[in-house]
């Protein structure tokens, strides 16, 4: 005979509406952009809720530092960003140079959720995404340390 299972904990299809409702259960406000993306401001920080796939099976949490940095200072960032990665699982730490010239840091945590997943998981999921997501941030404050945060 085959065990009961709690209905909660089989793993089911992620959809948008499943990041939206744990979004609106953990109390957090969200937006959504003119593509559908689904976002929020975290301790500040700038983070997306990403489904990809042709059955929007991956799941992605990606995180923007709140603070830009100058083109000179790539490589310092460069190094960060690559001992942060080899140290540590999640978040997957990298930049982007835009066309002004500026630097722009990200992090990533992206799972493959093909089989499905239950709420439990799902939770898991998106609380690593956004809890790695700021203690990289976090690090990266403490080594570039907002000038206008402390006393002239």
């Amino acid at each position: 005979m085959v065990a009961d299972i709690e209905h909660d904990k089989i793993p089911t299809p992620l959809h948008r509406a499943r990041v939206l409702e744990w979004i609106a259960d953990a109390g957090y406000s969200y937006f959504i952009d003119a593509e559908g993306d689904v976002g929020g401001l975290w301790h500040g920080r700038l983070f997306y809720f990403l489904l990809f796939g042709s059955h929007t099976e991956i799941l992605q949490v990606r995180g923007q530092w709140n603070r830009d940095i100058t083109i000179e200072r790539l490589e310092e960032i460069l190094e960060f960003c690559n001992e942060w990665n080899a140290d540590r699982i999640w978040p997957k730490a990298y930049t982007r140079v835009r066309d002004n010239g500026m630097v722009h840091v990200f992090t990533e945590v992206t799972v493959d959720l093909e089989h499905g997943v239950n709420d439990d998981q799902l939770d898991q999921l998106l609380q690593c995404g956004l809890s790695t997501g700021s203690m990289f941030f976090d690090a990266l404050d403490e080594f570039y340390p907002d000038p206008a945060r402390s006393a002239p």
